[in-house]
């Protein structure tokens, strides 16, 4: 089975998903965790890190690539650190 990755486009995609969800909802208690959007149909999986939303989402038996937001972050990852 070919492997897709994700484009620019698609995180642009996922991203917009992801605002809208949070006009809809309240995340202030899941701030923290991963989320896990599909840019295509915008199905979100929630769990506490990468691997453990790539396990809910391989156990409903889907086999997208996925963007991933941590909740209340601006990015997921920091690289480097200052004093």
């Amino acid at each position: 089975m070919p492997t897709r990755t994700l484009t620019e486009e698609d995180a642009r995609r996922a991203e917009a998903r992801w605002a809208e969800y949070q006009r809809a909802h309240d995340v202030s208690l899941l701030a923290g965790q991963t989320v896990g959007i599909d840019p295509d149909t915008g199905r979100l999986w929630f769990g506490e890190s990468i691997p453990h939303v790539v396990s809910l989402r391989d156990a409903d038996g889907i086999q997208v690539p996925l963007h991933f937001v941590r909740v209340g972050s601006g990015a997921y990852y920091r690289k480097g650190w200052h004093r």
